[in-house]
């Protein structure tokens, strides 16, 4: 079996997809708590 150094694996790709994740959570939110605040407004 290959050895394995803790902490030597490239995880760029995985980086860059988790912050994908979250911003577009974060997006997703904003946009989710607009729409409810135009609900608020609108008295629907």
């Amino acid at each position: 079996m290959a050895e394995h150094k803790h902490g030597s694996m490239d995880i760029t790709v995985q980086e860059k997809t988790f912050d994908g994740f979250i911003n577009f959570t974060i997006k997703s939110l904003y946009a989710i708590l607009f729409i409810v605040l135009l609900l608020i407004i609108f008295g629907a």
